[in-house]
């Protein structure tokens, strides 16, 4: 477990904190607190009273956001977001008054050469955030068909010569080499789908891809905005959500459209200055959507 501090630059901060309208004695919740970068900005703004809750699948990141996330105001929990209730229920809290979603990679984990998230490593694909459980992306590609494998690429990548890197992935495995490191499966994306000038290195998406369906974020999200968060956030909480892909972005917006639970406060998603951009280019695909939970009588 890593004490190193980070080196993560959070996004939309400033957007974050307007959002969020702090006032005394709320329970906030961080559900993806990663280095600690948004919870450390929170914790210095919050009113009398309040109560902020991190949790992070990643042991390392926790490790890392323990070093500026702390104090009695402040808490740190090893949980997904989707497993909300299991902590809230620890604490004794009934419900929540801010949630925080950023639903982006932790420049931290990029560079762990361990891991395997960043195609510039040459660690072993592993992708997991809890390296204790699920199965890691090099065993994936290892076992799982050439239809599966495609389809995680397709869907979550959005790439159209999916079946074409699939097919090259179970002939490698079926020659006595399988992938194993993020530098062979970036390799093998550039043997099958070129790189353009100006263009982001199709390896981006799908590494990307590749981490959705190892750690089941889609399905974390679904879990969390369609039961979780409707039951634990109180009557005019705020729930901030920034994404990063167009299918977590979709499922983000066709939640809030449920009017009888949600207002939206973001008729378009929020995003990151030119200025920001300029400074912290992984900015330039994020998309805040901000909602407040209805009364009930409304």
């Amino acid at each position: 477990m890593s004490s190193k501090p980070t080196r993560h630059v959070p996004v939309m901060v400033r957007e974050v904190l307007q959002q969020l309208d702090l006032a005394e004695n709320l329970t906030i919740v961080d559900g993806t607190v990663g280095g600690g970068g948004h919870s450390s900005e929170i914790l210095k703004q919050m009113p009398t009273g309040c109560r902020l809750i991190g949790l992070d699948r990643d042991p390392a990141m926790l490790a890392r956001a323990a070093q500026q996330v702390s104090g009695e105001a402040a808490e740190l929990h090893q949980a997904s977001y989707a497993e909300l209730d299991r902590v809230l229920d620890q604490l004794e809290i009934q419900q929540i008054d801010r949630v925080l979603l950023d639903l982006g990679l932790s420049s931290d984990q990029l560079a762990d050469a361990d891991r395997g998230f960043g195609f510039e490593t040459a660690g072993r694909l592993d992708m997991r955030f809890d390296p204790t459980t699920g199965t890691a992306a090099a065993d994936l590609l290892a076992e799982a068909d050439q239809d599966a494998i495609a389809k995680v690429f397709a869907d979550y990548g959005e790439e159209p010569r999916a079946a074409d890197l699939a097919r090259a992935i179970v002939h490698r495995r079926q020659s006595g080499h399988p992938v194993q490191t993020a530098d062979e499966l970036k390799a093998l994306i550039e043997q099958i789908i070129p790189t353009r000038k100006g263009k982001s290195h199709p390896a981006t998406r799908l590494f990307q891809a590749l981490r959705i369906a190892v750690n089941r974020e889609l399905e974390q999200l679904e879990t969390f905005l369609d039961d979780v968060l409707p039951r634990r956030m109180a009557a005019g909480g705020r729930a901030l959500i920034i994404t990063f892909h167009s299918l977590e972005d979709r499922l983000v917006k066709e939640a809030f459209r449920k009017v009888d639970t949600w207002d939206t406060l973001t008729r378009k998603p929020i995003t990151a200055t030119p200025s920001e951009v300029r400074w912290n280019p992984r900015s330039r695909s994020a998309k805040l959507r901000v909602a407040r939970r209805r009364e009930e009588n409304e």
